[in-house]
């Protein structure tokens, strides 16, 4: 089975950027779709990006013209790149890889902080 592993959170100043990184262990067009998502403290989890084995990508309302998923099927790894970050936009940020007949992979996360 395809494991999916995050990386790249940290500590940033608003304004800043990251770019977070969710590789996979196996074949990442394997995944009919890669979702990022996200969960604050206290709040539910929150799709913020997805693209499909097609490269159409989607992008939640709060997050469109600061966040950008690509992918690099060479190093079978999707992307967040994160610009202009708020303090709101801290949160776990999770991969989803969804496989062509339901079933999800869920990485284990990756903690962005955005702090002055």
């Amino acid at each position: 089975q395809v494991q999916l592993v995050e990386s790249g959170g940290g500590l940033v100043q608003p304004g800043g950027s990251l770019r977070l990184s969710c590789a996979a262990s196996g074949r990442i067009l394997s995944f009919s779709v890669v979702d990022w998502y996200r969960q604050a403290p206290g709040k539910q989890r929150e799709l913020v990006a997805s693209i499909t084995r097609g490269d159409r990508t989607n992008y939640a309302d709060s997050v469109k013209g600061r966040f950008t998923i690509s992918r690099d099927n060479a190093k079978n790894t999707v992307y967040l790149q994160i610009d202009s970050l708020k303090p709101e936009d801290t949160a776990d940020y999770y991969c989803n890889g969804r496989w062509p007949w339901g079933t999800e992979n869920w990485g284990q996360g990756t903690q962005v902080t955005v702090s002055a």
